[in-house]
Parts: C-alpha cells; structure tokens; sequence
C-alpha cells in the first residue's frame, strides 16, 4: 500500500507542476482559467486519496468549498471572456 500511495503522490505532484507551470506560461487568460481549474481539481484529490489512505471524512467540507471555489471562479471568468469586446 505504500507503493500505491508514492505512486499516487508522484503522479499528482507532477499534475500540480504542469498546472502551474501552465498558469505561469499561459498566453491567454483562458488557459490560465483551465490551469487553474486543474489545479483545484488536483487539490481536491489530493485531498480524496488522503481520505482514503486515511480512512477518515473529515476533509470533506474543504472539498466541497475548493469545489464550489472552482465552479464560481470559471463562469466568472467565463463571463468576463464573453463581455469582452472582439477587437
């Protein structure tokens, strides 16, 4: 179970880097959005994988905030995109 659980730790560091580095290099405000969206999505995992290698639930409030965090932040944005003018 140890191995799983490294395995997983590594595998959800590199998503965390490659977001970031996305949010960092992103030439639009678009894929910034999208990078930090998979970010939270990342966290929130994260957050999940622990709960199961830790049988317990006591994180699940924050999950359900960083989730509706995520939601909020992308039609936000999505707004802002969409009243811009083309030019």
């Amino acid at each position: 179970m140890t191995v799983v659980a490294w395995l997983v730790g590594i595998l959800f560091a590199f998503a965390a880097l490659a977001s970031v580095w996305r949010i960092v290099r992103g030439p639009s405000i678009l894929d910034r959005m999208i990078a930090s969206d998979m970010l939270l999505t990342t966290l929130i995992c994260v957050l999940a994988a622990d709960m199961v290698f830790g049988h317990h639930t006591r994180t699940l409030p924050v999950i359900i905030v960083l989730a509706l965090t995520a939601v909020f932040g992308s039609i936000t944005v999505a707004r802002y995109v969409s009243r811009q003018d083309p030019s």
